[in-house]
C-alpha cells in the first residue's frame, strides 16, 4: 500500500515540476516500484535499515529510469527525479529542526545528541538518494537507452 502512495506522490511531484504527461505513468511505476523496495527492505522482519533501503530504492529507481526513458521518450532525469522525492525523509529533517529550537531553550546534551543524530540521517539519506539515481547515468554516461552499446561499455584495455 505504501508504494502505491509514494507512486501518487511522485505523480503530484511530477505535474508540480510540468513533467510530460507522457512520463507520468513511468513515473508512477518507478515510485511505486521504489516504495516497495524501500519498505520491504525497511519491515522488520528483513530488519534493513533506513539508508539502506533507500539506496537500494534509488538504485533501482536510477537503473529503471534508463530503459524506462527510452520508452516514453524523455530524459532519464524526468523520470528518476520525481520518483525518489517521496523516499525523502520529511520526519528526520522536521525533527532536526525542532531539536534546534529545543536546543537553543533547553541546552542539554541530549537534545544535542538527539537533533545530530537526526541532522545526520537526513544528510545519509538524501546523499544515497542523490547517488542512486545517478550514478548509473554516470556508469553509462549515457542520456537515452538509444545510444547504449554494449560493447563501448566492455572496451579493452580499459
Amino acid at each position: 500500500m505504501k508504494g502505491f502512495w509514494c507512486g501518487v506522490a511522485a505523480m503530484g511531484f511530477a505535474v508540480l515540476f510540468n513533467a510530460p504527461t507522457r512520463a507520468l505513468l513511468a513515473i508512477f511505476l518507478c515510485a511505486f516500484v521504489a516504495g516497495l523496495i524501500k519498505f520491504s527492505i525497511f519491515n522488520p522482519i528483513v530488519g534493513g535499515g533506513i539508508i539502506l533501503a533507500s539506496a537500494l530504492a534509488a538504485t533501482a529507481v536510477g537503473f529503471a529510469s534508463i530503459p524506462v526513458s527510452h520508452w516514453r521518450h524523455v530524459p532519464p532525469v524526468v523520470i528518476g527525479i520525481p520518483a525518489v522525492i517521496p523516499l525523502i525523509p520529511g520526519s528526520f529533517a522536521y525533527r532536526t529542526i525542532l531539536g534546534l529550537i529545543n536546543f537553543i531553550y533547553n541546552t542539554e546534551v541530549e537534545v544535542l545528541t538527539r537533533m545530530v543524530h537526526n541532522g545526520l540521517m537526513t544528510l545519509f539519506i538524501i546523499l544515497v538518494l542523490a547517488l542512486g539515481v545517478t550514478l548509473p547515468m554516470l556508469l553509462f554516461r549515457i542520456e537515452s537507452v538509444k545510444n547504449f552499446r554494449l560493447s563501448t561499455f566492455f572496451k579493452k584495455g580499459q
